[in-house]
């Protein structure tokens, strides 16, 4: 039974230095991508911000060594398990779904201008 206990310990101090690093990693970064390199989703997401011309950051979660640890953090810190699970200026958006609602609200853009992920307000899809 001890090895079952020293699992969960380990487990959850990998989450816990994984929740460290992603929290390092939006704090210093305009925008931050969460994905996986298969998902359709994420796809979208980032072509729309490529499409926008923003600079942003992607953490490809299945090519991490500890991509499983990022993603429970993610989820821990978040509320959100699935990917795309994005950060703008440092606050979390949310998924695909958000994301192109907020751009075809007219809200994207300002919010990635803001954060100093577009030089200016002028770009269009």
């Amino acid at each position: 039974m001890g090895s079952v206990f020293s699992s969960r310990t380990k487990r959850k101090e990998d989450i816990e230095m994984a929740l460290t690093k992603v929290k390092e990693i939006v704090s210093s970064t305009p925008v931050v991508v969460f994905s996986k390199t298969y998902c359709g989703y994420c796809k979208r997401v980032k072509q729309l911000l490529t499409q926008l011309g923003a600079t942003y950051k992607v953490i490809e979660l299945d090519e991490e060594r500890d991509g499983d640890d990022i993603q429970s953090a993610l989820a821990e810190w978040t509320g959100q398990r699935t990917v795309p699970n994005v950060f703008i200026g440092g606050k979390h958006i949310g998924g695909c779904d958000v994301v192109i609602e907020m751009y075809q609200a007219g809200q994207l853009l300002p919010l990635l201008t803001e954060a100093g992920a577009i030089a200016n307000n002028s770009a269009q899809l």
